[in-house]
C-alpha cells in the first residue's frame, strides 16, 4: 500500500512518528508539507519529503497565502492508495490536487490540534467550520487523538461528520528493549524537579512554575526542555533567566526520554495556551512519555488529560487554584509520599502508554479498507 502524507509541520516529531507508524503497519510512504524550522531538509525515517514552502507559528493569513500558492508535483499522486492529510490547510491542498489529478484517491483527515479560530462564533470561525465540513465532505475518515475533540467540537461545533479513528499520542515501541531504567536525581529528597517537556508554547506556565520556584526557594526546580515557540514569548531566554531554579536545556530526540525523563520526579502536563479549547480537549505526549518512564504526571483535574489521568488513578490534578495547589502540595510532599505516586505509575501496563507492531498493522488493515472504497465504523486503536 502507498500513502501519500501531507504534513502541515515537517518538523513536528508527531509527523516523523506518524510516518514510522505507517511503515510498520506495513505501507510505502511519500511525503509532502511545510516546514517551521531551519537547517537542512533530512530524511524522515528514510523518506525524502517535498518541501512546499515555509510556513510560521502563529500566521494564520500568511499560512492561508502559502496553502493557496503551493503546488505538489504532478507525480506525488500517481500511484498513491490513500492521500492522509494532517489539518486543515493540508486537506485544502489534497482535495484540490486530487481534483486536478483526476485520480479518485481516497482521502483520510487527520485533525490532533483544533486551531482557536475554528472554534470561535465570529464570521471568519463560522467560515473556516463551513469550509471545513465542505473539504470533508469528500474524505472517508477522521483520525484524531482525544475523545474530547470528537466530544466537544467535531460533534458540538464543526460540520464534519466522518467516521472517527481514535488514535492517542503514545509512544512507539517497536521492536526495542524496555526504556533503560535511569535512576530518578534525588529521589528521596528535594529538591523535587518538575520536567516541562515538548512544545513549549504555554506563557502562563512559565510564570506559574517560575513563581512556585521562588516561593519553594530550591526546594522545587524546573526544567524545561523541547521546542519553544517563540512567537507566543516576547523573550523567551531572558522570562526563563528570571528565575533562579528554572533551566532550559534545549530540544531533545526519542532516543534522549529515559535520560530525560529518569532526571525529573514529575511532569508538567497542564497548558493554558488555547484554555477552554484546544488545551482542554487535548493528551499531550508528555503524558505517554513521562507514564512510560515512571513520571509523575501534574495537571489540571477539570480538562481532558486530568480526566484521563483519573481514570488511570494517578497524578497529582490540581484545581481552579493553580499556584495554591501547587504550592500546598509541594509543602506537604515527602519521600515516603512521593514513591507511593510514583509506584502508582509504574504499575501500569506499558499499552497504556505504547502502541507496538501489532497496533500499527491495525492501523493500516483500516487504511486499507477505506482505501479499497469500503465503509468503516468509529473505533479506537
Amino acid at each position: 500500500m502507498r500513502i501519500a502524507y501531507l504534513a502541515h509541520n515537517l518538523d513536528d516529531p508527531a509527523i516523523a512518528r506518524r510516518v514510522r507508524m505507517m511503515q510498520i503497519g506495513g505501507a510505502d510512504v511519500d511525503l509532502a508539507g511545510f516546514r517551521r524550522g531551519d537547517g537542512d531538509v533530512v530524511p524522515i525515517h528514510g523518506v525524502v519529503p517535498i518541501v512546499l514552502g515555509r510556513t510560521k507559528d502563529a500566521r494564520l493569513l500568511q499560512r492561508v497565502a502559502s496553502v493557496a500558492a503551493a503546488r505538489l508535483p504532478d507525480a506525488f499522486l500517481t500511484g498513491a492508495d490513500l492521500i492522509l492529510a494532517r489539518n486543515l490547510e493540508m486537506l485544502a491542498i489534497a482535495m484540490r490536487h486530487r481534483r486536478r489529478s483526476g485520480l479518485a484517491i481516497p482521502v483520510v483527515y487527520e485533525s490532533l490540534d483544533i486551531h482557536r479560530l475554528l472554534t470561535g462564533n465570529g464570521v471568519a470561525s463560522l467560515l473556516l467550520r463551513w469550509i471545513e465540513g465542505q473539504l470533508a465532505q469528500a474524505a472517508s475518515l477522521l483520525i484524531t487523538s482525544s475523545r474530547a475533540f470528537v466530544r466537544e467540537y467535531f460533534v458540538a461545533r464543526s460540520r464534519v461528520g466522518l467516521p472517527v479513528l481514535l488514535v492517542e499520542n503514545k509512544m512507539l515501541a517497536l521492536d526495542e528493549p524496555d526504556p533503560v531504567a535511569v535512576p530518578v536525581v534525588s529521589a528521596v529528597a528535594p529538591p523535587w524537579r518538575i520536567g516541562w517537556f515538548g512544545a513549549i508554547r504555554c506563557r502562563r506556565s512559565l510564570a506559574t512554575l517560575g513563581a512556585l520556584t521562588e516561593e519553594m526557594d530550591g526546594k522545587v526546580e524546573v526544567v524545561i526542555r523541547g521546542r519553544p515557540a517563540y512567537s507566543e514569548f516576547a523573550d523567551f531566554e531572558a522570562e526563563v533567566g528570571r528565575y533562579r531554579h528554572v533551566s532550559f536545556l534545549g530540544p531533545y530526540g526519542s532516543a534522549d526520554l529515559a535520560q530525560i525523563y529518569g532526571e525529573v520526579h514529575f511532569a508538567w502536563a497542564v497548558d493554558f495556551f488555547e484554555e477552554g479549547f484546544n488545551s482542554a480537549w487535548l493528551l499531550p505526549n508528555r503524558i505517554y512519555e513521562g507514564g512510560r518512564h515512571g513520571v509523575v504526571p501534574i495537571a489540571e483535574a477539570a480538562v481532558e488529560t486530568g480526566r484521563f489521568l483519573a481514570d488511570a488513578g494517578i497524578g497529582v490534578l490540581l484545581g481552579k487554584d493553580i499556584r495554591r495547589d501547587l504550592h500546598s502540595f509541594f509543602e506537604r510532599l515527602s519521600a515516603v509520599n512521593y514513591a507511593v505516586e510514583r509506584a502508582k505509575v509504574t504499575a501500569i501496563s506499558p499499552s497504556r502508554w505504547v502502541y507496538d507492531a501489532s497496533d500499527c498493522r491495525r492501523l493500516l488493515e483500516t487504511l486499507e479498507t477505506v482505501a479499497g472504497g469500503k465503509p468503516v465504523e468509529s473505533a479506537v486503536l
